[in-house]
């Protein structure tokens, strides 16, 4: 497996990975299928990102993780998605993304990330708690757009300076 940064050139793979995602249900916010556009801005070159990474096996992209500042939250704060090819996770795809994550934001300031996760995705849940990050707030009320409440969870991950910093 090789971790790099994302490119514009990894847009459309990106774009087809969330889709995906996104028509298979039930574990992710967004409902609507993602535009090229919509990906590069959100989550490559976009003024908010903060870093974003892929990972990809024999030229084949197989998730990315990416942090964007959002104005909702504190200063020092990013906001984390990630997305992993379904039929592939708990492979230590998403951990080998968290870890070049955690340093690219360390590297940009960042002192917490925030992980905003479907009450109903057991697995986005399971994800980020192995990961180390700790409940610190709900959204019971967060409905899909086809009105069913799902809620949501709010997870952080304090980065602590290392040791010799």
């Amino acid at each position: 497996m090789i971790l790099r940064p994302a490119t514009p050139a990894d847009a459309a793979a990106m774009a087809d990975l969330i889709n995906e995602i996104i028509r298979i249900g039930g574990t992710t916010a967004h409902e609507i299928a993602l535009s090229v556009e919509t990906i590069t801005a959100y989550y490559i070159t976009g003024p908010s990102v903060i870093c974003s990474h892929v990972a990809e096996t024999d030229g084949q992209l197989i998730g990315f993780q990416a942090v964007d500042r959002n104005a909702n939250l504190p200063t020092g704060w990013g906001d984390i998605g990630t997305f992993v090819a379904p039929g592939i996770q708990r492979g230590g795809i998403g951990q080998a993304l968290f870890a070049a994550t955690v340093a690219a934001a360390r590297d940009q300031g960042i002192t917490t990330i925030n992980a905003t996760i479907r009450a109903d995705n057991a697995p986005g849940l399971g994800y980020y708690t192995r990961r180390g990050f700790v409940d610190y707030g709900q959204d019971p009320a967060f409905a899909l757009a086809d009105g069913r409440v799902v809620g949501r969870v709010l997870k952080r991950y304090d980065l602590t300076p290392l040791p010799f910093d």
